[in-house]
């Protein structure tokens, strides 16, 4: 084989190994929001503000039907008003925030009369779990789920 048919040869073999090298390329999936439909914004609003302590940030729509939440460095929650009627939901079906003081958002919860329970369902208990996490559970307005822990 001549030179000139190795350089092809060679060309070609890393031509199709640069193909197959960029179609497996793994694609980078970042969480953006979540969103929950709710009867009644102010409600839903005052409860995500004053009890989970969460800052609100500026929404693009501008039509007095949503609220939209910072939750992490890039996640987002979107509280969207016209949910028809309040639901039940599953409790393992939940949101879950850590907290940097455990104790103290426990008594933010008692002094604005949230009620509370451990995973078992009892009342204004909390779990510890087998590493030391402590958690509860809380509803908001329209009875989503929420955990509240102290893992870091």
């Amino acid at each position: 084989m001549s030179m000139r048919k190795y350089f092809f040869f060679a060309c070609l073999i890393f031509f199709i190994a640069s193909s197959l090298s960029a179609q497996v390329q793994p694609i980078k999936v970042t969480h953006n929001h979540n969103a929950i439909y709710v009867t009644d914004l102010k409600a839903s609003g005052k409860f995500y503000s004053t009890i989970i302590g969460l800052d609100s940030i500026p929404e693009p729509f501008r039509l007095g039907r949503h609220i939209w939440y910072k939750i992490s460095e890039q996640g987002q929650l979107h509280v969207i008003l016209g949910a028809k009627e309040k639901k039940e939901y599953y409790k393992n079906q939940h949101t879950c925030f850590s907290v940097s003081d455990f104790n103290a958002f426990l008594k933010r919860l008692q002094s604005n009369g949230v009620p509370y329970e451990d995973v078992s369902g009892k009342k204004q208990s909390v779990t510890t779990r087998i590493d030391s996490v402590h958690q509860i559970w809380i509803q908001d307005p329209d009875g989503y789920w929420i955990e509240i822990n102290d893992a870091h």
